[in-house]
Formats: C-alpha cells, structure tokens, sequence
C-alpha cells in the first residue's frame, strides 16, 4: 500500500508530561506517572505526529514523539493488530545498507467514526474516518422550545441515517453541543437558546439506542480538538478556540492538554465580565463578554445606526462594505473586533496562551477581521519582551471542525488518550 505525501508540521516543544517520559526511558529512579498515563500520552503524541506529518516510520514517528526505537514498536504494534493503523510499502532506508523502511498510516477500512454537532434548532451527524475525511452528512432541524421526546426522534432518526451508511459498526458517537455540558455525566445541563434540551442525559439516551460507546462535550472543545489534530493548532502546545455567534464560548489547549475544568465547566468564556453593570446576560447576569461581542449585540448596533437589513448583519458582511467604502460599516467592525479583543485580553493575561483561533460569526470576517482583533489585543494588553501574538482564522469551516472534533472524542476515549 502506498501513501500519499503530506505536509510536516512540527510537534514543537515537549509538554511537561513528554518531559516525564523522557526521563523514565533514560533510566531515572523516580516515576512521575504512572505506566498506563505514559502509555496513554505516548499513544496520543504519536497519532499526532500522524496527522501533523503524514505517514511515517517507525523511526521517524519514535524521534517526533519523543520516545525510544523500543517503545514505539509497543505503542504502534496494538494499533496495528486493531486495524487503526495499516503498514505501507517498504521504501529503501536512508541508512546504506539497512533494513528497509515501512510507512505507517491509518488505516482506510478501519471502522468509522460517528459525529454529531448539536446546536440550538439544528442537527447534524456524519461518519468521519481515522484521517479526517467526512462522509454520510445528514441535517435536521428541531423545535428548541418543543417536546423532549419529538426531539429524541429527530436525533435518532437523524443519526441512524447516518450510521446506517458504516460499511462496519463505528468506534462510537461524539457529540459536540451547544450549553453547559457535564461531560462526566454525559448531560446537557443547560441551553439557553434551546430549553427543550436541558437536563436531557443524551449519553445514556444515544447508548441505550445505538449500543455504541458516546461521549459528548462542549461545542467549544469540539472546535479545539478539530483544530488541534486537523487545522491551525496542529503542532501547538497551547492555544485557545474563541467562538462567536448567537452566543460566545471558547477551549483552552493548555501544555498539550484539553483543559476542561470540574465536569466540564471550564471554557463558559462567554460569560467572563467585561463591563461591570453592563446589559443583562441570558444566563440572567450583567456585563458578559458575550453581551458586547455576539451577534445579538452586532445586530442591535446595526439597527440603531439604520443599517439595512439589520437582522442580516454579519461580520463578513461589514468587512464586505468596509472594503467597498462604508464609513458605517468600517466604523461598526472596529468596535466589533474591539469587543472581541477584550476577552482575548483577559485570556492573555491570565493565561499567557498567545495563540487565538477564531470560529463562527467573527471568523466569517476573514484575515481583516482577524488583524484588526489583533491589533486591539497588541494595544491593550501588557506584552513580555519577545511575546508575539497569534490571532488566526480556521479556513476548515466551523461545521466540519466541530465534527472532526467530536470525531477525536470518541478516538480519544477509545485509545485513552491524553488530550
């Protein structure tokens, strides 16, 4: 089997947990983790020196992760031996006279992944494979103020027509959704904009009718993980998901790990404070980031500057008009990625991440959008000597990066992977 080349990225540095594996394969006395984290970490630093590098040996993946010719053979060979991973073609090795080289990669026939993005009054599923590639989309709609059980019909209904396209029954289910989310649990705690879901225990729900392992988190995190095995956080260590739409969230990528917080809670980006006695919040607060750089806020500017069409406003459509000359519409897009900027700042401060990639309704505004939002976040933060700042836009699309992302939970918690 022959595979086709991709482009490298670098792992770049190691994490504290890479650090600790090191020092067990050097012959250090003292164990920091325990073997299966180790396990686990390793398994999880060479899938993505996978995805980050294309397929590779066993040689070139033990010098990317950072483990030894020893170890990697037991990391890769289970991998093998469940059809996750497939050997290609011998290519002559760089070393005169040795052993020729097999390429590892995933495997193609290897059973799928089963995706589901839910966001208030929408629902959709796809099969996604060990490389990312999505098939058998299916969408619906559903009344966010309806009946719980008419909702679980159009779930089961809409995700059967996906799985049912599975040559063979899917490693599992990932549900990347909108709310507060207890991934513990596996429960939609609550949804704002779609009441009808809350306190649904959608895990328990799915497994019951599917008989497959699901897991679920928040929509936020989906983005994160889509970006990190698949887009911009490739090859990164720490880095933060800032989405922006009807409503604001986020993920943090924080010493190469998922930071979730107790249950899932950490990420309620939207509803850090940014003004004190600002506008009412819908979680009933006053002041949250999201009250100032959400669309609802976006929309409610255009109408009181008599913009036409208000309710259609977006940031792309203001990058739109501002190139094409629009005082109003240049104006408006200033404060709006000031806005942005804010809680970015707050992050930076607190989190020193320096990388930002953006999702929704500002990263419909493109590369301008993403400059200007780094501009006020270059003005307003205090920088250390040396900091860059990277704000960047995932060109995937939103859609398919939370559904890549859901994809890896499932992947994740097959292979207990530390992410």
């Amino acid at each position: 089997m022959k595979f086709e080349s991709q482009p490298s990225y670098s792992l770049g540095q190691r994490t504290p947990a890479s650090r600790e594996v090191a020092a067990g394969e050097n012959g250090g006395n003292v164990t920091l983790v325990s073997q299966s984290a180790l396990g686990a970490i390793n398994r999880g630093r060479v899938l993505q020196a996978l995805y980050d590098n294309g397929p590779k040996s066993r040689a070139d993946l033990a010098r990317l992760a950072g483990v030894n010719r020893t170890t990697i053979t037991g990391i890769v060979q289970p991998m093998i031996e469940d059809q996750l991973l497939v050997e290609g073609d011998a290519s002559p090795s760089d070393v005169k006279g040795g052993k020729p080289a097999r390429p590892l990669y995933f495997n193609p026939d290897a059973p799928m992944l089963g995706a589901v993005l839910l966001l208030p009054g929408t629902i959709q599923t796809c099969l996604v494979a060990l490389t990312g590639e999505i098939k058998a989309v299916a969408k619906a709609e559903f009344d966010t103020h309806g009946d719980t059980e008419a909702f679980i019909a159009v779930m089961t209904e809409t995700l059967t027509a996906t799985l049912s396209q599975a040559q063979q029954a899917p490693f599992g289910i990932g549900v990347a959704s909108a709310g507060m989310i207890d991934s513990d649990n596996g429960t939609i705690l609550t949804v704002n904009l779609a009441p009808v879901l809350t306190g649904l225990p959608l895990v328990a729900i799915l497994q019951e009718r599917f008989s497959l392992p699901v897991v679920i988190d928040h929509h936020p995190r989906a983005l994160l993980v889509g970006d990190r095995w698949f887009g911009p956080g490739r090859g990164q260590q720490n880095f933060a998901a800032v989405y922006t739409g009807e409503v604001l969230g986020g993920a943090f990528f924080i010493d190469g790990k998922v930071y979730r917080g107790l249950a899932g809670s950490g990420g309620e980006l939207g509803h850090s404070v940014v003004q004190i006695d600002g506008a009412l919040c819908n979680c009933g607060k006053h002041g949250c980031w999201e009250t100032v750089a959400a669309l609802p806020w976006l929309r409610k500017q255009a109408a009181r500057l008599s913009f036409p069409h208000p309710k259609s406003v977006t940031c792309a459509r203001l990058v739109k008009e501002a190139d094409e000359g629009s005082k109003a519409a240049e104006e408006l897009l200033d404060r709006y990625t000031r806005n942005v900027a804010f809680g970015i700042v707050n992050l930076q401060q607190t989190l020193s991440l320096n990388s930002y990639v953006l999702h929704g309704d500002v990263a419909g505004g493109g590369l301008k959008a993403a400059e200007l939002i780094r501009q006020h976040v270059e003005q307003l933060v205090v920088k250390r000597p040396g900091q860059e700042i990277s704000i960047t836009v995932n060109g995937i699309g939103e859609g398919h990066t939370a559904l890549r992302g859901a994809a890896g939970l499932v992947l994740s918690s097959h292979l207990k992977l530390v992410i």
